[in-house]
């Protein structure tokens, strides 16, 4: 009778086990539907998007004396000196940067000059560029996430099943 007891006690548990991951899997499936149906008006932008209207809005010059006299001699990204021949960016607001570190800066905050906040970009540009960053950095439905959950739900008597 104690084994039978036991067998019951296991196939509760793996049955248990099994609905979670089935329930799980049809939540995942239910907000990634809804969450393409939702998003499907907003435009997503990739990286060579996102630098190519950067480029377009502030393109690129070659560094000279003349503009040494005019601004900046360093870069406040990286806090280096500009080299006569080096590419960077002069915004609108006469800051001036290396064209890679602005970039970068550009990529990893909001589109607004280091120094004093002026917009590079429009905010709905940043945000289509930012929803793609966010679309990959989300969960990817891999199994082994999975199991680590499930094995935190139902604790250390899960080892036992498999």
């Amino acid at each position: 009778m104690g084994a039978v007891s036991e067998f019951l006690c296991r196939l509760y548990t793996v049955a248990i086990v099994f609905l979670s991951l089935l329930v799980l899997e049809a939540v995942i499936l239910f907000r990634s539907v809804t969450g393409t149906v939702a998003n499907s008006d907003k435009r997503v932008i990739s990286t060579t998007e996102y630098l190519k209207l950067i480029e377009e809005k502030n393109p690129a010059i070659l560094y000279t004396e003349k503009l040494r006299q005019q601004s900046e001699v360093e870069c406040a990204v990286c806090l280096s000196e500009f080299l006569v021949g080096e590419s960077v960016r002069k915004l609108k607001c006469k800051h001036t940067f290396h064209r890679d570190c602005l970039d970068k800066w550009l990529q990893q905050y909001l589109a607004t000059c280091p120094l004093c906040r002026t917009k590079v970009l429009p905010d709905e540009i940043v945000a289509d560029y930012h929803r793609l960053q966010d679309q990959v950095d989300q969960y990817d439905g891999s199994d082994e996430e999975m199991i680590f959950l499930l094995s935190g739900i139902h604790g250390n008597g899960l080892h036992r099943i498999f």
